[in-house]
């Protein structure tokens, strides 16, 4: 398994998630609060199971590799290993955690690249933390959520002689901005959305900082404070902290730089008064304030401060727009010889790049608001498989396109009851995946003009719906799936065409229909305008039928119809399911699988991209539930169980069956 975790810069709220920890003993402290975000730089390894061992590579950035370095998987050699401090021990310290608190065997890790720079305040030790928890995560599928990969990785960092706080660990959320809430032992997270594209520059300084030296004085003004300095350092990370934060949350969704760039100026000033002082070696800092004094900078940037521990690891800019974010770069190498690297936050109501240029670092998010960026206009209709189990009606006509009685008597294609479907959700532009040789024959159906359309001699009745078809054809896009790759290779064929926009997708070969008012498709567009959360339609299943579908499970939300999904599960087996997938409130033999309509943000086509580069195939094909469960893991997903029916037509006996549930009944 190909696996890469970035850093994370943290923007405002340095050290105040460990000072926040210390309420556990001093209740009278204010919590702590950071804003952070990732980056698109990091760390790149390919991991595999390994029977008794950790064995470990590296590649340095010239090219160097390092090791193989074996450690047995026993508990006691792994400990002696993190708390030695070395190049291995993050992983040692992690690869321990694991072993004592679940049944795993070891790992054989290759860390291929490593493009963030080391110990310069961008949690590189947190981001190896993570991917090996991560790595034990999915290779063990220990059924860790994207926290509790948080948390294994902080317990194996703290395991080593780090002191790092569980700040860090927040790579794990991935490239978006999050807020982080540390109240003793407890932490709430919470993602945001910036306004506008902010963008800032992250400045290399190329000196040197002692990251425990800092950590210890600091530390030592906790959790009481004796004297002036130790008040100060709890004033600074306490009250003051919290509401530069809070109002620097707000200026992100507000996509206020100029207001960021203020409240960064502030936040160095008082980090100045109050915590240079417990440590004045480190956090004097020469290096960071030159190049927060460069008059040439002035011009292009709305302010700055540290980062991360703080002292002279590396700076942080927020540029007045894209172009002075350019010009920040070049003044950096050209007058005092620094690198810096591109870091912008885009606007969900910005399109979102398909390429990153250079070292240009692209941060996109999982929103969680309920803007108008979540309304969801399209929908993808993968069509273009072989149909081979319905041969050989396949021969003379695709499986789409066989008939189906509706309740109004007319005999319509599959694949047009789908489109009035998405259209009668809201849905704006359905985009169908086809087959090459296919894209002819949805064309002439949706938007023909020949001689099979010449309606004058249809009944008026007829007539009026050959418009119709035509009306719905202008909503129809056909777009082209060069080969036959599976159903998460049709849903990425797509992903020009969503053009960064959450999307309905619909299973083409599966028919539904509402038990009430509200089209299928219009619930699950409902309840994602709603969270802003990737949504999986779900409906009750027997336990015969399981391995027919993908199946979920988790934990039922407020609203009982939707839950929080923790496992997913591709046509398990009975005895898997009875184990794994069992929901309370279900009557025993009864599971949650798949409904066979989705909405999903676009990010899920960065999880279909590695599975593509990797050559990820299950069973020859890209699948699509592989995607979905690494979306689970990274960022979110929630399954609504849908107050409606769907059909499925790719069987001959489950398309009797369907023929017989949609068609009028007699005394219609």
């Amino acid at each position: 398994m190909e696996l890469f975790v970035p850093g994370r810069v943290c923007l405002f709220g340095e050290h105040s998630d460990w000072a926040g920890g210390y309420r556990r003993l001093n209740p009278e402290l204010e919590k702590g609060y950071t804003l952070i975000c990732g980056t698109d730089q990091g760390i790149y390894a390919r991991v595999t199971p390994h029977p008794g061992a950790l064995v470990l590579t590296a590649a340095t950035p010239e090219g160097k590799i390092l090791g193989p370095h074996e450690i047995p998987m026993e508990a006691e050699a792994l400990l002696v290993e993190a708390e030695s401090g070395g190049f291995w021990s993050y992983i040692a310290g992690v690869a321990y955690q694991a072993l004592i608190h679940y049944q795993v065997d070891g790992l054989q890790i290759h860390n291929h690249r490593t493009d963030l720079p080391i110990k310069k305040g961008l949690s590189s030790s947190a981001a190896i933390c993570v991917l090996a928890a991560r790595a034990f995560n999915r290779l063990y599928d220990l059924k860790l959520t994207t926290r509790g990969e948080m948390e294994l990785a902080y317990l194996g960092e703290v395991t080593t002689p780090s002191r790092c706080g569980r700040m860090d660990q927040g790579c794990a959320f991935g490239n978006r901005p999050v807020l982080m809430t540390f109240d003793g032992d407890r932490l709430a997270t919470k993602e945001l959305e910036a306004g506008q594209d902010l963008h800032f520059v992250i400045v290399d300084l190329l000196a040197e900082k002692d990251t425990m030296e800092i950590l210890a004085r600091l530390n030592s003004c906790f959790p009481c404070a004796t004297d002036e300095i130790s008040r100060g350092v709890q004033d600074l990370l306490g009250p003051v902290n919290k509401a530069i934060v809070h109002e620097a949350a707000a200026a992100l969704e507000a996509g206020n730089a100029r207001e960021l760039g203020r409240l960064m100026t502030e936040a160095q000033v008082f980090f100045d008064r109050y915590a240079s002082p417990a440590c004045p070696e480190e956090l004097t800092a020469p290096a960071l304030h030159r190049v927060l004094r460069t008059s040439l900078l002035k011009p292009h940037i709305w302010g700055g401060k540290g980062v991360g521990s703080q002292g002279d690891g590396a700076a942080q800019l927020v540029a007045r727009s894209e172009s002075d974010q350019q010009a920040i770069v070049e003044i950096l190498q050209r007058d005092l010889g620094l690198p810096g690297f591109k870091v912008t936050l885009r606007s969900a109501l910005q399109p979102q790049p398909q390429e990153m240029p250079g070292a240009t670092v692209e941060i996109r998010r999982a929103s969680t608001t309920t803007q108008p960026s979540h309304r969801v206009r399209k929908a993808v209709v993968p069509a273009a498989g072989l149909g081979t189990r319905l041969f050989p009606a396949t021969r003379a006509i695709k499986k789409e396109f066989f008939p189906i009685i509706d309740h109004d008597g007319l005999a319509k294609p599959a694949v047009l009851l789908i489109v009035e479907e998405a259209l009668a959700a809201g849905i704006e532009e359905v985009i169908v995946v086809v087959q090459p040789q296919d894209l002819g024959t949805f064309q002439a159906f949706f938007n023909g003009s020949g001689p099979a359309d010449n309606h004058d001699g249809y009944p008026p009745p007829l007539r009026e719906y050959a418009r119709r078809i035509l009306e719905m054809g202008l909503h129809v896009k056909p777009i082209v799936q060069s080969e036959q790759a599976g159903f998460g290779h049709a849903v990425y064929c797509a992903r020009e065409a969503v053009a960064g926009e959450p999307f309905l997708l619909m299973l083409g070969d599966h028919l539904y229909r509402s038990d009430g008012e509200r089209p299928c498709a219009r619930q699950l567009i409902d309840a994602h305008e709603r969270s802003g959360k990737n949504i999986i339609g779900l409906r009750r299943v027997p336990e015969g039928e399981i391995a027919h579908y993908g199946t979920a499970s988790g934990r039922w939300l407020e609203d009982s119809r939707l839950l929080e999904i923790d496992t997913l599960a591709e046509k398990p087996d009975v005895s898997h399911a009875r184990a794994h997938l069992r929901m309370p409130g279900l009557p025993d033999g009864q599971y949650l699988a798949f409904f066979g309509q989705y909405v999903l943000k676009p990010e899920l086509f960065e999880y279909l991209a590695q599975q593509i580069a990797g050559e990820m195939r299950e069973r020859g094909e890209y699948q699509l539930t592989s995607a979905l469960d690494q979306l689970r893991q990274d960022a979110d997903l929630w399954g609504l169980e849908v107050e409606g029916q769907c059909y499925d037509i790719g069987l001959p006996d489950l398309y009797l069956r369907t023929l017989l549930a949609l068609g009028p009944k007699p005394g219609d």
